[in-house]
């Protein structure tokens, strides 16, 4: 079986959702079976890669909210990373994601892309570091197991690897994804949002036992999830 899984290091029910689908998968007998493919998307592509624009000024002005209300919202968030055992600082900044996509490319084809998903997911979130700083980048890229050279080779040249990225953001929009994170189960079931572990599992379960036989996305019969979109993050209780 494969899951490819769309999303994106700015997406905090990305970072949430990725924990439960990892719980979910834990609890799956035939968890061995299962290849996990992590695939790019951008939620604001057209932002500047060096900002020094706080995520809750950012959640302010795209809500239309007050600055205590972002904080109330992003309160929320946090109580959700909690409850997963994750740290979650609201003082990062908000920037484009791009080359973090374009090393992630870069990780996959060295076969650290999870490892190095996990570290930039750590920095943001609950670090607070500047991911557009390039020698932040060269750091965490380097210590999750990627050769120096080849880090620096990638940075300096936009181009690299800009093909794959936006190939899979494409991909995604045909397979009708309008936030993340999307989950695809062997391109029969998809599962949008940070679901509970428990869905996760049954999607899986089920997908196991229907072997080839085409079924029902699994997110229809799941219900609503947060998810991060256009329009921005969902949170629970806004």
């Amino acid at each position: 079986m494969r899951v490819e899984i769309w999303s994106d290091i700015a997406c905090p029910w990305c970072y949430i959702g990725k924990a439960r689908f990892e719980a979910g998968l834990a609890a799956f007998a035939h968890r061995d079976e299962v290849e996990v493919v992590h695939r790019s998307f951008e939620l604001d592509p057209k932002a500047p890669a060096a900002t020094d624009v706080p995520v809750l000024d950012m959640l302010a002005t795209k809500y239309g909210v007050s600055r205590a209300q972002a904080e109330a919202m992003e309160a929320r968030v946090a109580d959700a990373a909690a409850g997963e055992g994750l740290d979650y600082r609201s003082d990062r900044i908000h920037g484009n994601t791009f080359d973090l996509h374009r090393l992630l490319h870069l990780g996959r084809a060295h076969g650290v892309q999870e490892a190095l998903l996990d570290a930039f997911y750590r920095a943001n979130f609950a670090e607070a570091r500047l991911l557009g700083d390039p020698a932040v980048l060269r750091e965490i890229a380097v210590g999750a197991g990627l050769p120096a050279d080849e880090v620096a080779r990638v940075l300096a040249d936009p181009g690299a690897y800009a093909r794959e990225v936006r190939a899979e953001e494409r991909e995604a929009a045909e397979l009708g994804a309008t936030g993340v994170p999307f989950f695809v189960i062997d391109r029969r079931y998809g599962i949008s949002g940070g679901q509970p572990a428990e869905v996760f599992r049954e999607a899986l379960e089920r997908a196991y036992a229907d072997g080839a036989e085409p079924s029902q996305p699994a997110g229809d019969e799941a219900g609503a999830a947060p998810v991060c979109g256009d329009d921005g993050c969902a949170v629970p209780g806004k």
